[in-house]
């Protein structure tokens, strides 16, 4: 019976979903199938037999100390060729950043992420490549949060970013999902380490939605229990709004419309 298990793979926190018949504990080193060939990773976590799923991709088996070796090898082969590739890059006068470089486990491929305005036009580039490490070359132009998930780094939250700890997929945020929160529009304050909107934005805009409904908006003349006034403030979560009504400031709670 197949077991789900979580693979994490260099220092990332993110863990990865495969399944295996292997009897294995976390902490166990294993090669995994993945869609750049064979991986080393560490298991994380293991989870019920029930929840695998066929499209999740095979553990090849427990790594053994010859993959180890491997492994370590191609980290500090793959900062070499970074080095190399960002030396290249200058050399041909493309305008791109190479971000980082990683070798499959059987260095059947070695692949560059890099960032750039425009496309770029790299096949003298991945021609030279392929012929000093002779194995295929992949160059894969990403985007800015991208780079953020590759090189990780801290949130305005005091948190490993979210892209490197747990999303396996990056959402389009709006800045509509700020106005629906009632944020001030600061971009200190709603962009993120990559400098896009933040993706913690969209977590919890649903319930902002919800609960806004009915609600006034600031700068709206109402009708309260205790005469008219001008909506001053609101808080949307708590369904609850101040308003200035004669040189004073007074609470309401939407349902009731009565002072708090």
């Amino acid at each position: 019976m197949n077991k789900v298990y979580g693979v994490i793979f260099k220092d990332g926190n993110k863990s990865y979903y495969f399944k295996s018949s292997l009897k294995l504990t976390k902490g166990n080193y294993v090669v995994v199938d993945t869609e750049k060939g064979l991986q080393f990773g560490k298991i994380s976590s293991i989870i019920d037999e029930k929840n695998a799923q066929d499209s999740f991709k095979e553990i090849i088996r427990q790594a053994t100390e010859d993959d180890y070796n491997k492994y370590l090898q191609n980290l500090k082969d793959a900062d070499l060729a970074l080095k190399k590739c960002i030396s290249l890059v200058k050399e041909l006068d493309l305008k791109m950043k190479v971000i980082n470089a990683q070798f499959t486990l059987e260095r059947t491929q070695l692949l560059f992420n890099f960032i750039a305005d425009d496309r770029v036009d790299f096949r003298e580039l991945a021609k030279k490549l392929a012929g000093i490490y002779h194995t295929r070359i992949e160059l894969r132009q990403i985007g800015t949060r991208d780079k953020a998930k590759e090189v990780g780094g801290i949130g305005i939250c005091g948190e490993q970013l979210c892209c490197v700890r747990f999303l396996n997929k990056l959402d389009t945020i709006s800045i509509n999902m700020a106005k629906d929160q009632n944020l001030a529009l600061n971009p200190s304050k709603i962009n993120g380490a990559c400098g896009r909107l933040l993706c913690c934005l969209a977590y919890e805009n649903q319930n902002y939605l919800d609960n806004s409904d009915g609600m006034p908006h600031v700068g709206d003349i109402v009708n309260t229990l205790n005469g008219e006034g001008k909506v001053i403030s609101i808080d949307i979560l708590n369904r609850k709004y101040q308003v200035m009504i004669d040189d004073n400031k007074e609470e309401f709670y939407l349902d009731e419309n009565s002072e708090k």
